[in-house]
């Protein structure tokens, strides 16, 4: 019995690391450095080239990426708008609040404003986003009289979401509490810069199918009447 017990307790440790190993791998793209902070503010920023586009046609697509896709979609009250068009100094930005949900099931609802201001400049076949003054408005109460909600509180991320405030010492894990608004706001952020990404691989395909199809036409040696 005592060599059974000895048995179960060396291997007990090891089970332990094998489970926290799988966790860490899991939750690898949420640690160190997922969170970036530039000159003291949390700051996420992507570049990319749009080979093809003149300066005109990626401010324009830009443009409408930021007003149709994330202002319009964004909550209606004063936070969201638009900030420039970058018609004087070529930078496009605006203010967007938007919901950031958590969790969702039957009679709970856990979620939070989620409020960030996006800043893109283009030229030169780039596309610089930039993504910072990121905060939450957490924890409303709600009530049939006011279905907007009043009072919660406001995290800024630079108090919430940094490695200092939403990992444990060792920096392998994501706390409990601050934990969900670093994943969430990782992914979301990212979910903005891929889909911007997105919006001119579709059109290269578009315009590539249509080079095609004009190709076809041209090689066809009988005429159609």
């Amino acid at each position: 019995m005592k060599r059974i017990i000895l048995v179960i307790a060396l291997l007990l440790p090891l089970a332990v690391m094998a489970q926290n190993s799988k966790v860490d791998k899991h939750a690898e793209k949420y640690l160190r450095g997922a969170v970036p902070v530039v000159n003291g503010a949390v700051t996420f920023q992507k570049t990319f080239r749009v080979p093809g586009q003149t300066d005109a046609q990626l401010h324009e697509n830009m443009l409408f990426y930021v007003k149709d896709n994330l202002v319009a979609k964004g909550m209606e009250d004063a936070w969201t708008r638009m900030l420039s068009d970058g018609t004087e100094d070529g930078i496009i930005a605006a203010r967007v609040e938007e919901w950031m949900t958590f969790t969702k099931k039957f009679l709970s609802l856990d979620r939070t404003r989620f409020r960030y201001q996006i800043a893109v400049t283009t030229g030169h076949e780039k596309v610089n986003i930039t993504i910072t003054q990121i905060s939450y408005l957490y924890d409303e109460e709600w009530n049939e009289n006011k279905p907007t909600g009043e009072g919660g509180t406001i995290y800024r991320a630079e108090e919430w979401i940094t490695d200092e405030h939403a990992l444990n010492a060792k920096g392998n894990k994501v706390l409990s509490g601050s934990g969900k608004f670093r994943r969430n706001t990782i992914e979301r952020v990212n979910e903005i810069f891929n889909n911007a990404m997105d919006m001119f691989e579709t059109q290269g395909r578009e315009k590539e199918a249509q080079e095609q199809e004009a190709t076809k036409v041209q090689k066809r040696k009988f005429v159609v009447e």
